[in-house]
């Protein structure tokens, strides 16, 4: 490892590709979803052993509404059916849940569940697993603004950070995104001001923890200067 390098902290995904790699198999776009569940199970595990403190994934963005209704269900459905089957592993392995987005908008069944498996994540130390569920980059901080406005605080570029979702963490070191697109769409815009972007051509269902190992060592090789020169 290079000598001014470090494995990172917090790393973010945007899981991106599940319904082309549905497509390109001729099958339906949910098949994608499923598949792409079983990945998310492989990075969170992965990064568990790497020693990862913070994992954010982004699993449904304000703009993804816009799908088609049976598909919205389709994910909402299948997230609450995943999390059922894999909260006692979280615990096992000391995994917390938390959720960032526009949660009260979400469906109740799904809020609902939100509120069970948080609490029953809470004592979770090795690694917090953070859902964007219903969540946007530029949501996030106008709602950010107005709390501010309301309690009338003193703002400054840290204790902003106090006001958003990912409040009391630290900011994401390695920002990945899957399928080929080199964008953010709407993604933690705030906090990854000095991420690191990775983008892969690998649609997320075929995403390997193999590949996820390669790009973390890429990130420790790299040298981070936070806008000065060294």
């Amino acid at each position: 490892m290079p000598q001014n390098s470090s494995a990172p902290i917090h790393v973010a995904i945007i899981m991106d590709g599940n319904g082309r790699w549905a497509e390109s198999r001729n099958l339906p776009r949910t098949e994608g979803h499923k598949a792409g569940v079983k990945v998310v199970k492989i990075i969170t595990r992965a990064s568990v052993e790497f020693g990862i403190k913070y994992l954010t994934l982004y699993a449904f963005s304000t703009e993804n509404w816009k799908r088609s209704k049976e598909e919205v269900d389709f994910l909402f459905k299948l997230f609450v059916d995943t999390i059922r089957n894999y909260v006692d592993e979280l615990i096992e392995n000391s995994i917390r849940l938390n959720f960032i987005g526009d949660i009260d908008d979400l469906p109740y069944f799904v809020k609902k569940f939100v509120n069970f498996s948080s609490n029953k994540t809470s004592k979770g130390q090795k690694m917090v697993l953070n859902i964007a569920l219903n969540y946007g980059g530029r949501t996030e901080i106008i709602n950010a603004v107005r709390n501010i406005r309301k309690t009338r605080a003193k703002v400054d570029e840290e204790s902003f950070k106090d006001f958003l979702y990912t409040k009391e963490q630290p900011d994401p070191d390695l920002v990945i995104r899957t399928g080929g697109e080199k964008r953010l769409s709407n993604f933690l815009l705030y906090q990854s001001s000095y991420a690191e972007l990775f983008f892969t051509d690998t649609y997320w269902p075929d995403f390997t923890k193999e590949e996820y190992l390669s790009i973390l060592e890429d990130f420790m090789k790299r040298k981070r200067r936070f806008g000065g020169v060294r």
